[in-house]
């Protein structure tokens, strides 16, 4: 079993900023969308938090079967740092006088795999009822929290969730979602054509939860006026290295 700085790539003496480039690098390269799997997803942002929370062990110590954790006290989360993923309530203060702070907000999500196989719409008012009561695999339908900051793509892969993407900058529709309930920030100039925002639909790369619920629908890359939108999923990176 490899340790997890072997299976970031990094040696065991990395500080945070080398974890977090490894992990960036290596949670593209994991995803199924770029001809990863499930499983070595998973095995990543495993790696990720074991190397991150100061109980990842080196591959010296794996190797002569020793256990034990890193010596240093787990970083303090920052905006680019995914450290700390405790829940936090909405009464959380800052402690300058009771004001609140940002709070996280609920995601409600459906894969659109599991509508389509079920005859559902999108559109049908009660589809988020219907999908909680049809026993769906946690990875098409459940919930999770999104941390002030994050999108909803870096919310859903924090949380070991593989969902699509290609470009993470707003030119392909790869991971475009359908936001069937709040709101999304996005402000970020984007491909997605007046009348798909009018519609409901949002890039979930560079869109970031700003309301305290929220519904979407994921996977609808292939939906009418999406799907001339999408990009292959090595597209985006054979571009840039040949810029």
């Amino acid at each position: 079993m490899d340790s997890p700085y072997a299976v970031l790539g990094v040696e065991a003496d990395a500080d945070d900023t080398e974890i977090e480039r490894a992990y960036r690098r290596r949670v593209k390269e994991a995803h199924p969308d770029r001809g990863g799997s499930a499983e070595e997803f998973q095995r990543v942002r495993a790696a990720y938090e074991a190397a991150t929370s100061g109980t990842a062990i080196p591959q010296s110590d794996v190797e002569n079967g020793a256990s034990g954790s890193r010596e240093e006290s787990p970083p303090e989360a920052d905006d680019e740092s995914h450290g700390d993923r405790t829940d936090r309530s909405d009464g959380e203060r800052d402690g300058t006088g009771g004001e609140r702070t940002p709070t996280n907000t609920r995601v409600e999500y459906l894969n659109y795999d599991a509508v389509a196989d079920h005859g559902w719409e999108i559109d049908d008012p009660d589809l988020f009822e219907a999908a909680s009561s049809a026993d769906l695999d946690h990875a098409d339908y459940g919930v999770f929290l999104a941390e002030p900051g994050e999108t909803l793509l870096e919310a859903a892969e924090h949380r070991g969730f593989a969902w699509p993407f290609a470009c993470r900058g707003g030119a392909c529709a790869n991971c475009a979602v359908a936001v069937v309930e709040g709101e999304l920030d996005s402000t970020v100039d984007n491909v997605l054509t007046d009348d798909l925002v009018e519609r409901g639909f949002r890039l979930s790369c560079i869109g970031r939860p700003v309301s305290e619920t929220l519904r979407v629908i994921y996977n609808v890359k292939h939906l009418p006026g999406l799907d001339d939108l999408r990009l292959p999923a090595d597209r985006f990176e054979r571009a840039r290295a040949d810029d």
